[in-house]
């Protein structure tokens, strides 16, 4: 299934993807709370009921994370607005030079920045009202994440966007990683 047009998102697919519920399934009342969210199920519900993820940080570099997580998350039915000042497009996608230069709704915004650099993009989320503060692995600030829960959006922390999608909604296979084997000692057949 390929897009029709080159618009980042769900707009340019004929049917959107299997796991994609219907518009009216998205039921934005039930969306998990302002709060560190650690849980599958929480985790879940963010994925499933999000459309847009602003990602901060993301290189045009093909074998860095941000392009790989975002190329994925955009090849499964996600909107996906560049945010880096060095390029004027990524992925196809209009690329913005700051958080605070998107004039559409955010529900994502996954941080592939340093744990530094954190609060300040917290601030920044809240300000656009983004619902979701994502920061990847091995990202973990607990003051950004205090300035997100209080301007009322879930956090997750230490996480990353496509692995937590892959094992979700079952794509684990897409890198080549879904080998059926769960431990780590040779499987002999």
């Amino acid at each position: 299934m390929t897009p029709t047009s080159r618009d980042c998102g769900l707009l340019g697919w004929e049917h959107p993807p299997a796991f994609v519920p219907p518009t009216e399934l998205l039921n934005l009342s039930d969306f998990p709370p302002a709060g560190t969210i650690d849980d599958m199920p929480g985790l879940a519900a963010i994925l499933r009921r999000s459309r847009t993820i602003a990602v901060v940080g993301l290189s045009t570099n093909w074998h860095r994370p941000s392009f790989f997580a975002a190329k994925y998350m955009q090849d499964h039915g996600y909107r996906i607005i560049p945010v880096n000042p060095n390029y004027p497009e990524i992925l196809g996608c209009k690329s913005v030079p700051a958080l605070t230069d998107i004039k559409e709704p955010v529900d994502i915004v996954d941080c592939f920045r340093k744990a530094a650099e954190m609060e300040q993009i917290a601030r920044d989320a809240v300000a656009i009202g983004a619902r979701v503060l994502w920061m990847q692995l091995g990202v973990v600030n607990a003051t950004a994440a205090r300035i997100a829960i209080d301007g009322g959006l879930a956090v997750v922390m230490d996480r990353c966007v496509k692995i937590e999608h892959a094992r979700q909604f079952g794509g684990l296979n897409w890198a080549g990683v879904n080998t059926g084997v769960i431990s780590a000692k040779r499987q002999y057949r």
